[in-house]
């Protein structure tokens, strides 16, 4: 049962309502006036509970869940136990995602400016745009109608923030334009000077940088992420983005839409990845280079050279999954003493 003291509750709702909310087939359990109250899991889940079932490996505790209603794929129909309705779905997971927003709708920005916020007057501030304690708008900022921004946020002169964007507790945002629905989590760091200098013999010479954020529609960003601002060029952050807490984004990266970036990944300075980028946990990606689209890449991988497209890469250095694999296999071969098959040495 989710608890209602930190999450919105909604409901009941009939399952006539969940079904045509996911688009899901009623296999068994047809009663459409029956009420369910919330979102479940298959173990916990009670007569109220709608559940979803989508990895097999659970496919035992559906068989013995209590749990009221549950999406599951066909091959699991069949399965389920008695009184149980049945909601059949190629995509249960995704539907499950959908009820719960139905029954914990989000939060809505509570509109107005907190006494001890200090907005600048030149700031523009759209039509029910929250402001909350302790939270500075700098001069020029433009803030689109239904914006939040949340405690003790700092958001720098001439930041554009689009309309229903949510700007977390915490945040520092400067040099950045962000679109529209987007969510910047508390602690993050957006548009803060990349890395670059020059090297003599004196030390260091730090290069100015000249470059913005662009942070395009529907775009989230993780708890304590850190995204630079370009060095001439912009740093782009593409449509429907997601990002993970504890990110570093260096200055004229540019991701395409809809890519994922899981949580302790360093993207060097002016690399791009191509739409829909999928970059596991901890991975490390050097500078100048060019990854494909629709690229996946395995957690804690280094990225030293250039990716094509539409492919699985793992390893340090990054190369095709299946290549890595083998490799993986033939050193735990040579680590039992044992030769790789076809070797002078085998048998």
């Amino acid at each position: 049962m989710v608890d209602s003291r930190f999450h919105n509750v909604a409901g009941p709702f009939t399952l006539g309502q969940i079904v045509e909310m996911t688009g899901a087939e009623l296999r068994h359990g047809g009663d459409l006036a029956r009420p369910f109250r919330d979102v479940g899991t298959l173990e916990g889940g009670g007569p109220e509970d709608v559940a979803f079932l989508e990895n097999r490996r659970y496919a035992a505790s559906f068989r013995t869940s209590t749990a009221g209603a549950c999406l599951v794929t066909p091959e699991f129909a069949d399965q389920a136990p008695e009184g149980m309705a049945v909601l059949v779905t190629a995509l249960p997971r995704r539907n499950y995602a959908r009820l719960a927003r139905l029954f914990h709708p989000q939060e809505t920005a509570p509109a107005g400016v907190h006494p001890s916020a200090v907005v600048h007057p030149s700031a523009t501030l759209g039509q029910g745009v929250a402001v909350g304690p302790g939270a500075v708008i700098g001069a020029a900022v433009v803030l689109g109608d239904g914006a939040w921004i949340e405690a003790n946020a700092v958001i720098g002169d001439a930041v554009d923030i689009g309309g229903g964007t949510r700007i977390g507790t915490g945040v520092s945002v400067s040099h950045a334009v962000i679109g529209a629905r987007c969510f910047i989590y508390p602690g993050a760091r957006i548009g803060q000077p990349g890395f670059g200098f020059e090297m003599d013999a004196s030390g260091p010479f730090l290069v100015p940088q000249l470059g913005r954020v662009i942070i395009e529609d529907d775009v989230e960003v993780g708890a304590n992420t850190t995204i630079d601002r370009g060095s001439n060029a912009d740093t782009v952050i593409g449509r429907g983005s997601m990002i993970d807490n504890l990110v570093q984004i260096g200055h004229n990266v540019v991701l395409g839409r809809g890519c994922i970036v899981v949580a302790q990944v360093g993207i060097s300075g002016s690399t791009r990845l191509g739409d829909r980028v999928v970059v596991g946990g901890q991975v490390g990606i050097a500078g100048h280079l060019e990854i494909g689209g629709d690229v996946q890449i395995a957690a804690m991988s280094g990225v030293n050279r250039s990716l094509p497209g539409g492919a699985v890469y793992g390893g340090a250095p990054a190369i095709p999954v299946r290549e890595w694999r083998r490799q993986i296999a033939a050193l735990k071969r040579l680590g039992q003493g044992k030769s790789a098959p076809g070797s002078k040495n085998e048998g």
